[in-house]
């Protein structure tokens, strides 16, 4: 029956141990907003309007930036530099393809790709895993990013707003695909570490559901941030909770029930899955048109490779 668990609706609210993920998340992501942050942008960020500095953009990785899901794609690269055994790799293959497939995070499924990647992990040192990380994400990544979406992340950047990834993800690996994409930074599941090695415990729980929803909320304390002048981009609808803290909510490439949930609260939608875009309109002027063609553009791409 757990193979059927995508099926059954899930519904949980923020315990003590999402607080403290969200937190530890948002308390990581702001010690490496130098680091992540684009040279360039020095100034305050322009949100939706030049001179709003009350505003950022949260962005879902997990098939709304990226196909697939960030944590199978770094088990295949942990593989190939002999982190663990085929056996492994194989369990890493399995779940991708149940993920392309469902649509929907498993949550039992999710949890066993970070159970693994921990153990895996253990005794390793963090700047080693930050370095891997850099290749893996050329070798792996890369190609992977919806040109469609990339371009909103880019509109909001253009305005002047800060802009961050909030994934289950290990918050180094999301470091790292933030950086490469111009981003300010990314919140992320954190690892526990001791004089810089993973112990191969978590600090409270995966950033996933609420525990999502509680970073952008103590990052936006921290930053001294409006969420009615926020907007935040997702495909799941676990992130609902996350998508309903914000004045600006988008559902991207959504999977049914998000589509559902979005349609009946007006909220808007893309999908660059097949490149047709949805009837609601609403994107900052500055994605129009790069949203579309980047929608088309990934739907070329899709074609080419079911051929």
């Amino acid at each position: 029956m757990a193979a059927l668990g995508w099926l059954t609706p899930r519904r949980r609210s923020a315990t003590a141990r999402s607080v403290l993920a969200g937190e530890a998340s948002a308390e990581a992501a702001r010690k490496n907003q130098e680091v992540t942050a684009p040279l360039e942008d020095a100034a305050e960020p322009d949100f939706p309007v030049l001179g709003d500095d009350k505003a950022a953009a949260f962005f879902d990785l997990d098939n709304t930036v990226m196909q697939g899901a960030a944590i199978f794609h770094f088990g295949r690269g942990l593989y190939k530099r002999k982190f663990f055994e085929t056996r492994d790799l194989a369990r890493f293959a399995w779940q991708q393809a149940w993920f392309r497939l469902a649509g929907v995070e498993d949550p039992e499924h999710m949890q066993d790709a970070r159970d693994s990647a921990l153990s895996i992990v253990k005794g390793h040192r963090v700047a080693e895993l930050q370095t891997i990380g850099e290749e893996i994400y050329d070798e792996y990544m890369a190609e992977r990013i919806w040109p469609g979406t990339r371009a909103l992340a880019q509109a909001h950047l253009d305005a002047g707003q800060k802009v961050w990834l909030v994934t289950a993800a290990p918050v180094e690996i999301a470091g790292v695909i933030a950086r490469r994409l111009g981003l300010t930074g990314a919140l992320g599941t954190v690892a526990e570490s001791v004089d810089g090695v993973y112990t191969g415990k978590l600090v409270g729980e995966p950033l996933h559901g609420p525990a999502k929803a509680e970073a952008v909320r103590a990052l936006a304390a921290a930053e001294g941030l409006d969420l009615s002048r926020c907007a935040a981009y997702s495909d799941s609808h676990n992130d609902i909770p996350m998508l309903s803290l914000v004045g600006h909510p988008y559902a991207i490439n959504p999977d049914t029930k998000l589509r559902k949930h979005a349609r009946e609260l007006d909220w808007r939608l893309r999908d660059y899955r097949t490149g047709r875009k949805a009837a609601k309109v609403g994107i900052p002027a500055a994605a129009g048109v790069g949203a579309v063609a980047g929608g088309t553009a990934a739907a070329i791409a899709l074609s080419r490779r079911r051929r």
